[in-house]
C-alpha cells in the first residue's frame, strides 16, 4: 500500500502560511508530509525560503502524522548541529521524523565562503557526516580530522531510538552507493525508465528501508491556468543535474532556461486540470518501486489543490492501491 504525503515547499510559502498548508493537509488525508530546506528560493518569483528546523518543531507539534525533512551536512551545516537538531525533533516527536540526507547544491551553500567541491568529494564529505551523526546518536565522543572537522562531540539530548536517515538520489550511480548507508532512498520524479534504474540500483544493493519519490505537479481549474503555473513557478524544474548542483543565485536558474521549452516543462511537472487524471498519473509513477510518494503542488497558492486532493486525488489513489 503506498504512503500519500504533502511536500512543504519552504521556496515558495512563508513559513507561517505553510502551517497552515501542513495542517489542511492532514486533514485533506494525507499519510504524512516533508519539506525542503533552503537558504534560497529556485527563482526569484517564488520569493521565500524559510529556516526549515524551526518550520517543522511547530509543524510537528500542530498534527500528527510524520514529517520529515530534506537536508544537506558538511558545508552550511556542520554536522554535529545536524545531529542535535535531529535527535532533538525525535525526542520531542518520536516515530514521527525522518531526515533524507544528500550532497548539497551551491545556491545553498556557497554563502560560507568555503570553495564548492566536486561531486566525488560531496559524496564522500556526505558520508563522513553520517559517520558522525550516527555515532552521535549512539552516544559517543566523537572526534574527526577529515573533510569535516570534529572536536570531542557529544549530545547530551538524545532520543530514544534514533530518526531513519534516509540518502537522496537522482542517479542510479548514487542510488547504489547509498544503499551501503542509508535507511530508505528519496528521488525525484524524472522519466520512468531512469527511476526504475535508480530504484533497480538501490534495491539490487540490499538497499533497505522505503524508497521515497517526490512528485512536482500543478493542477488548476484549465490546462492552461495549470501550465501558467508550472512555467512561472517552477521553470527551474528544466536545469538538470549536474548544472542544477553547480548554480549559486536563483537567477541563474532562470539565465540557464531561457527560453521555456512547453514539453519539456510538461516531462518536468505533471500539469493536469482532472484531478482524477492527475491521480492515475502519480499511481503509475508509484507503481515503478515507490513505498511513499509525496506530491508537491508548484504553485504558491495551495487551498485549491488541497481541496482537489480531499475531493478526487487522494480517494483516487485509494482505490489505486
Amino acid at each position: 500500500m503506498v504512503f500519500v504525503g504533502f511536500h512543504a515547499s519552504h521556496e515558495q510559502i512563508p513559513p507561517s502560511a505553510l502551517l497552515d498548508d501542513v495542517q489542511r493537509a492532514e486533514a485533506a488525508g494525507f499519510d504524512g508530509a516533508m519539506c525542503s530546506d533552503h537558504l534560497a528560493p529556485w527563482n526569484p518569483r517564488q520569493g521565500e525560503s524559510g529556516f526549515a528546523f524551526s518550520w517543522l518543531g511547530a509543524a510537528l507539534a500542530r498534527t500528527e502524522f510524520s514529517i520529515g525533512m530534506v537536508n544537506a551536512p558538511g558545508q552550511r551545516y556542520h554536522p554535529v548541529i545536524v545531529a542535535q537538531a535531529l535527535a532533538t525533533l525525535e525526542e520531542m516527536f518520536p516515530g514521527r521524523f525522518w531526515a533524507a540526507l544528500g550532497s548539497g547544491e551551491a545556491m545553498n551553500e556557497h554563502v560560507t565562503g568555503e570553495p564548492w567541491p566536486p561531486k566525488s568529494v560531496r559524496n564522500a564529505r556526505l558520508a563522513e557526516c553520517v559517520d558522525v551523526i550516527r555515532r552521535l546518536f549512539d552516544g559517543e565522543e566523537v572526534s574527526r580530522d577529515g573533510l569535516v572537522k570534529v572536536h570531542r562531540a557529544r549530545l547530551w539530548t538524545r532520543p530514544a531510538a534514533p530518526p531513519p536517515l534516509l540518502a537522496t538520489a537522482v542517479s542510479a550511480e548514487t542510488a547504489g552507493w547509498a544503499a551501503l548507508w542509508a535507511d530508505g532512498l528519496a528521488t525525484v520524479a524524472q522519466a520512468p525508465e531512469a527511476l526504475e534504474r535508480v530504484v533497480d540500483a538501490y534495491r539490487s544493493q540490499d538497499g533497505t528501508g522505503p524508497c521515497v519519490l517526490q512528485v512536482h505537479v500543478s493542477l488548476a481549474d484549465t490546462d492552461a491556468a495549470a501550465y501558467a503555473i508550472a512555467k512561472d513557478q517552477w521553470r527551474n524544474g528544466l536545469v538538470t543535474p549536474p548544472l542544477a548542483w553547480d548554480l549559486e543565485q536563483p537567477e541563474d536558474f532562470d539565465a540557464a532556461v531561457g527560453e521555456v521549452d512547453e514539453a519539456k516543462l510538461r516531462d518536468a511537472v505533471l500539469i493536469e486540470s482532472d484531478p482524477v487524471a492527475l491521480a492515475e498519473r502519480i499511481a503509475d509513477l508509484a507503481a515503478i518501486g515507490f513505498d511513499r510518494v509525496y506530491v508537491h503542488h508548484v504553485g504558491r497558492e495551495q487551498d485549491g489543490f488541497l481541496d482537489a486532493a480531499a475531493r478526487g486525488i487522494l480517494p483516487r489513489l485509494t482505490e489505486a492501491r
